[in-house]
């Protein structure tokens, strides 16, 4: 590594100016702009530098800089070089390549369509992406009915002119075949034309005109034509993705959203002109090595309106640009947006009506986005061995946690307590091995005695399958019990108090071997037993993300067991009080409705058909469930009315 102070330039001016620092190969590392140069290059030749900074002054061995007259300048001259240099240690969107698209090779002879998920090239129009992969395959067929454009590779042909004989998708009406001249090269052009224009205008100027030769085939008696028109109809409008609201017709606007979780962030963009989706796009944000403190909404900007990533949507820039955060230098961005539009831009945030639904679906789209690459990299066994080794060496183990078992308690004030118990191994959530518990709270209860109780009945039938001799697991079918098998790491929810509560119970079972630690969610710090002082794990690494996921499992695994364990014990209490029900009723009547909702919602009818019940004991439940329900009140005078009030009768008294 080199020395910072070895190339440390002086007489810096204090102008505006964008900087570049370079590493030995003389590769571009980082480009930053400030509006004086001197006051912002100083700082990184200063001592307690943040950790990613450090790592890369101490990689650079040269930097420069370019003075420019104004923020607006620098800001275009920053974009510029990073789209140019690709450097390590700038915040960058990646293009989210995981969504497909519908593709037409215009700039071919013999124009085709096909869907794809590489690069986007020269020559080819492309559509979407399409959030839903299996609606796009579905409505591709149909389309080549509608459109009938080639959609063979050039292999195929090549190969079906020499031969002078069409392929299958010819003789079932999916390709006009311009491979054996069923339609000339001018007018197969016109058809993928045709096809383009119907996919940038959407559904509404074909769909009137397929209603109508349904209407027509169905007025002549051709009920399967007629039939297909109509499959083709409902295909044609899932094409197009739309906005969950109606928009106005004069909405005009480029809509962004920006979505975080931990270290990882995504964009969208949904591209509104005349009130329709023209377009939308993902992004990804890569900041393995991306410097603290970057402004990412900023590189999202750039990522869209700066051509980064092979985006061309900056040649149609709107008036209006609603985004979900304000960016740092809004201003700045502003002035840079309409010098390439050529007229006042303005980034706004709105705060009601229509704009916001649509900013929220964005928003969703973003989230859903950064999903699909997360779950991605949680699938990765190179990313998981990773994330394994960070936690070994954070936590000082032997070796990696290959399973790792986490634990979560779920109440509400200390009812219906559970716990749940959720299996990773190898990085990967092991769904078969997961086990709720009820928490005996007959004794005095709070979260920590529920933790070392927990664990304490886990780590006992661990030690009891154990003991299961080798013949017997023969006998059993070769394999050991599941609950035999100790795990390397256990995770608790939770920071020192339930750690200790978890040591407690593994001292008392004589298993102090297996390694345990504990992840608060107020700031992630990861507590160990017997240590007064957490861990803090860096925002961006993968060990830390697995902890993460593995908490978050357990967490929502226990909150899906303490509702429906609630809702049982709620209607449990509901069916003690309605007479002439016995315990053989009642479990019949749990096991068939499960919660009180569900049995509010049942007609007598259904709940007569449960064998044991009847329409006489039906009625009784009915009229019970009545007198149960919440009472009203005078919305005027805030009384509280009785039934005798709610029915009109008259009340004793004075």
């Amino acid at each position: 590594m080199a020395d910072p102070a070895s190339y440390r330039p002086k007489d810096i001016p204090p102008l505006p100016g964008v900087y570049r620092f370079f590493n030995a190969a003389d590769e571009v590392i980082y480009v930053g702009k400030a509006l004086s140069l001197k006051s912002r290059l100083s700082s990184y030749f200063q001592g307690n530098l943040l950790e990613r900074t450090f790592r890369m002054v101490h990689e650079a061995v040269r930097v420069d800089w370019t003075l420019v007259d104004s923020e607006v300048e620098a800001l275009q001259l920053e974009f510029s070089w990073i789209k140019q240099f690709n450097p390590t240690y700038n915040v960058q969107f990646r293009d989210d390549k995981s969504y497909p698209y519908l593709a037409i090779s215009l700039s071919d002879e013999f124009p085709k369509v096909f869907i794809t998920r590489k690069q986007k090239r020269p020559g080819i129009k492309y559509f979407g992406p399409f959030t839903h992969a299996w609606a796009l395959r579905n409505t591709f067929d149909v389309m080549l009915k509608v459109f009938p454009v080639r959609s063979c590779t050039d292999s195929n042909f090549q190969k079906a002119r020499r031969n002078n004989r069409q392929c299958l998708l010819g003789d079932i009406g999916k390709c006009a075949a311009p491979c054996v001249e069923w339609i000339s090269k001018e007018d197969h052009m016109k058809l993928a034309r045709r096809l383009v224009d119907f996919m940038d205008a959407g559904v509404g100027d074909i769909v009137p005109t397929l209603q109508k030769e349904m209407e027509m085939a169905a007025s002549a008696q051709e009920y399967e034509r007629a039939a297909k028109i109509r499959d083709q109809i409902s295909a044609m409008e899932r094409v197009k993705e739309s906005a969950d609201a109606t928009m106005s017709d004069n909405l005009h606007a480029d809509v962004l959203a920006i979505h975080r979780e931990g270290p990882h962030s995504a964009g969208s963009i949904f591209i509104i002109r005349g009130g329709a989706i023209k377009g939308s796009r993902s992004w990804l944000l890569d900041q393995k090595n991306a410097l603290e403190g970057e402004d990412d909404i900023s590189a999202l900007f750039a990522s869209v309106y700066g051509g980064v990533a092979g985006s061309n949507i900056g040649l149609d820039v709107p008036a209006d640009i609603l985004i979900n955060e304000v960016p740092k230098d809004c201003e700045v961005l502003e002035s840079w947006l309409s010098s390439l539009r050529g007229s006042k831009v303005e980034i706004k945030v709105p705060q009601r009506g229509e704009k916001v639904e649509i900013l929220n679906t964005v928003a969703r789209n973003a989230r859903y986005a950064l999903i699909q690459s997360v779950n991605k990299r949680s699938a990765d066994s190179a990313v998981s061995g990773k994330a394994l080794i960070e936690i070994q060496e954070a936590l000082s183990l032997e070796r990696p946690p290959l399973r790792i078992e986490c634990f979560d308690i779920s109440n509400i004030s200390g009812t219906s307590v559970v716990a749940s118990m959720v299996v990773f191994e190898d990085g990967v959530a092991k769904k078969s091995e997961y086990r709720r518990f009820i928490i005996d709270t007959s004794t005095a209860w709070d979260d920590t005695r529920a933790i070392h109780q927990v664990l304490s009945r886990r780590l006992k039938r661990l030690a009891d399958e154990r003991d299961v001799d080798s013949a017997q697991v023969v006998e059993q079918g070769g394999a050991q019990r599941k609950f035999a098998y100790p795990p390397e790491l256990i995770v608790v929810d939770g920071g020192a108090p339930q750690v200790s509560a978890a040591a407690r119970a593994l001292e008392e079972m004589g298993m102090k071997d297996i390694a345990l630690c504990g992840l608060a969610k107020r700031l992630e710090e990861v507590w160990l037993p017997d240590q007064s002082d957490p861990l803090i794990l860096p925002r961006t690494s993968e060990g830390l993300y697995l902890l993460q996921r593995v908490r978050d499992e357990a967490h929502r695994f226990a909150i899906t067991f303490h509702r429906s364990r609630r809702s049982g014990v709620m209607l449990e209490s509901l069916l003690d009080e309605i007479p002439h029900l016995g315990q053989v009723r009642r479990a019949a009547l749990l096991k068939r409705f499960g919660s009180v909702a569900a049995l509010r919602r049942a007609s007598a009818a259904e709940i007569a058909e449960i064998p044991g019940i009847g329409a006489t004991i039906a009625e009784i439940i009915i009229s019970s469930l009545q007198k149960e329900r919440s009472p009203s009140f005078d919305a005027q005078t805030g009384e509280i009315l009785t039934d005798e009030v709610r029915t009109g009768e008259k009340l004793d008294g004075p």
